[in-house]
């Protein structure tokens, strides 16, 4: 054992461990190291006795150079570096390891120089501590969009269920509803229609006694499948004999009765028929259309005895 009283030996000792430790020193670049984690291995070696290039070995280089690079089925080599300098050399290992505990590195040939019994300790993110009992399952609830989809494929379920029940209980009378108000809407859209041709045909100069054929006729069409009653083959003096409240009230069926009254007048006179008396008819029949196609709307009491 050295002697502390004697100074200069004892400073030489000294000297000599720190260069012997600095030789031999091995050190991991983290420290601690786990599973998975990138990490350098750094060897301290003796000085040189002039500075050199560094020599880089990687993966790719060792396939176009040909030499061996190191490999390990548990270790992934990523770089390895050789710095020679005067004030000291290291030898740089990079790597990524996959398993846990003293792993002793592959034989690692660089410059000439083969380094063996090199090992690194990694560690296990489970904490060895602990007991390694699985977790029970998670919530189905905990996966983003399962409520959304749970409560709405309820929601939708309820929905279907309350349309069959209101279906079963309302829905046939709306659908009558509809269909009633889908014919009565072609009745009266087909009557325009033909108002419309019958003045294109008399500004065309059609024989006017035809355009009053047709006007009786289609009108007579019209309030037949209006009101249920027969009106095909009505006089006009029949027209005054039916109930008031046929066409609205009172004072329009006395005007239908006039208005076919008129209309039969000019079609068997046997005179000239007047382009103004036609006109006259068509914009009496088109007022009446606009009347009955408002007391429609409004559910007269001619609505509830057709419907």
């Amino acid at each position: 054992m050295i002697n502390p009283k004697k100074p200069a030996l004892f400073l030489i000792f000294l000297l000599l461990s720190a260069a012997l430790y600095s030789q031999t020193s091995m050190y991991l670049v983290p420290r601690q190291i786990y599973v998975g984690d990138p990490a350098t291995l750094v060897l301290n070696l003796p000085a040189t006795s002039h500075n050199r290039a560094d020599i880089i070995l990687t993966k790719n280089d060792s396939l176009l150079n040909g030499y061996n690079f190191p490999s390990d089925e548990n270790i992934d080599f990523h770089r390895i570096i050789l710095e020679q300098r005067t004030v000291g050399s290291r030898l740089m290992i990079e790597f990524t390891a996959f398993v846990t505990g003293l792993i002793e590195l592959p034989v690692i040939e660089i410059d000439d120089a083969v380094f063996t019994g090199l090992t690194v300790t990694v560690n296990s993110l489970i904490n060895n501590r602990s007991d390694r009992v699985l977790s029970g399952a998670a919530s189905t609830l905990a996966m983003p969009g399962t409520a959304f989809m749970l409560y709405g494929s309820m929601a939708a379920f309820v929905v279907l269920v309350l349309s069959v029940i209101w279906f079963a209980v309302k829905g046939r009378t709306l659908f009558r509803e509809l269909k009633e108000k889908w014919k009565r809407w072609r009745l009266f859209t087909g009557i325009r229609k033909i108002k419309k041709h019958l003045l294109k045909a008399e500004a065309k100069g059609t024989e006017k006694r035809l355009i009053l054929d047709k006007l009786s006729a289609e009108t007579r069409n019209f309030l037949s499948v209006l009101t249920g009653n027969n009106c095909r083959a009505m006089t006009a003096r029949e027209f005054e004999m039916m109930p008031a409240d046929t066409f609205t009230d009172q004072s329009q069926t006395i005007k239908f009765a006039e208005f076919f009254k008129h209309c039969d007048d000019l079609r068997f006179s046997g005179k000239n028929i007047d382009s103004r008396d036609i006109l006259q008819l068509l914009a009496d029949l088109d007022q009446f259309i606009d009347i009955l196609e408002k007391s429609k709307r409004k559910d007269s009491p001619m609505e509830e005895k057709t419907a």
